[in-house]
């Protein structure tokens, strides 16, 4: 199968492009600079120059490919083109600049969804990458639910219903449920933020009782099962990538204290909001997710790592004592 793969040199997408590429997959990967371009070549993919915002590459591959797996996303500012930037930075009150990046993101996914979808094959799978924190918190959250709008990534919530209308035109179109940590052991997705944060206030903490949860994928299982919703998934799906057992987040905070060698310590939610600046209504959020059907339809089995031994990893390799 030809496969156009957007944040192809990213965490994941790089991880997703080595799995496509070992299963015989023809992959071209977009690419904002020489240097990413390069990584792609080496891994064995084609490239196309561009970013989310340059809709006729987007386009133009999309309609080369067989298929499409979704993953780039504008996460920072530096993401933007300058104008842009300037835009979410000057656009209002500085208390509305997180707002504003959302709103723009979000926008930038969205237009980019449909611009691929428009340009693929009727029947063709685009796959996008969609982030837990956008379903309903406080509950086990499963595959038939939908994105709630009021959680706290729920401001993603359009990128997913994006998806459901291309689902809807003919498109084999679904989406995969990412979990706020993605890891190996260079990375972890937010909690790579959580030990950086101790390290720098020599604290590891949590909000309140800490009895919150937030689940886990190791990169490899999360980049294994783009590539199997890809291959046979169905239209309109969502799929969980989701490796183990929801963990809270006191027991992150004192395996991140453990091996970083910092105390540890509870914050009230006021509290949290001067230690952890915008992360903090994510570390405060409940987010059990079931990845059960995943598994029984897509025959999906995670087996990399867990969570709290890359930690652990990430930890010594930060230079910290256990």
């Amino acid at each position: 199968m030809r496969v156009f793969v957007t944040g192809a040199t990213g965490f994941i997408g790089s991880a997703i492009v080595r799995e496509l590429v070992q299963s015989g997959h023809e992959v071209t990967g977009l690419a904002r600079s020489a240097d990413s371009a390069k990584r792609l070549e080496l891994a064995g993919a084609a490239v196309a120059r561009g970013t989310i915002d340059t809709l006729e590459v987007l386009r133009r591959e999309a309609a080369r490919a067989d298929g499409v797996i979704h993953t780039a996303f504008f996460h920072a500012l530096s993401h933007m083109a300058f104008g842009t930037r300037l835009q979410v930075l000057l656009g209002g009150a500085p208390s509305g600049i997180v707002g504003r990046f959302t709103a723009v993101a979000v926008g930038a996914d969205q237009r980019a969804i449909e611009t691929m979808g428009g340009a693929l094959d009727k029947g063709a799978p685009l796959i996008a990458a969609f982030p837990t924190m956008a379903l309903k918190a406080g509950q086990i959250a499963e595959e038939t639910d939908a994105a709630d709008p009021t959680s706290v990534g729920g401001g993603r919530a359009p990128s997913e219903q994006a998806i459901h209308r291309l689902a809807e035109r003919g498109l084999r179109a679904a989406t995969v449920r990412l979990p706020p940590s993605v890891h190996d052991k260079t990375k972890q997705g937010l909690v790579t933020q959580l030990i950086a944060t101790a390290g720098k206030k020599n604290v590891s903490a949590y909000v309140g009782e800490g009895d919150n949860h937030w689940c886990a994928v190791h990169r490899q299982d999360a980049a294994r099962l783009f590539v199997e919703a890809l291959e046979q998934g169905t239209s309109g799906a969502h799929y969980h990538a989701i490796g183990e057992d929801p963990i809270t987040l006191r027991t992150l905070a004192e395996s991140i204290g453990a091996a970083a060698g910092v105390p540890v310590k509870s914050l009230s939610p006021k509290e949290a909001a001067r230690h952890f600046g915008w992360l903090a209504a994510f570390i405060g959020t409940d987010n059990p997710v079931a990845s059960r059907i995943t598994q029984e339809v897509l025959g999906w089995t995670p087996s990399g790592p867990e969570l709290l031994a890359d930690v652990d990893a990430a930890c010594h390799h930060a230079g910290r004592r256990l």
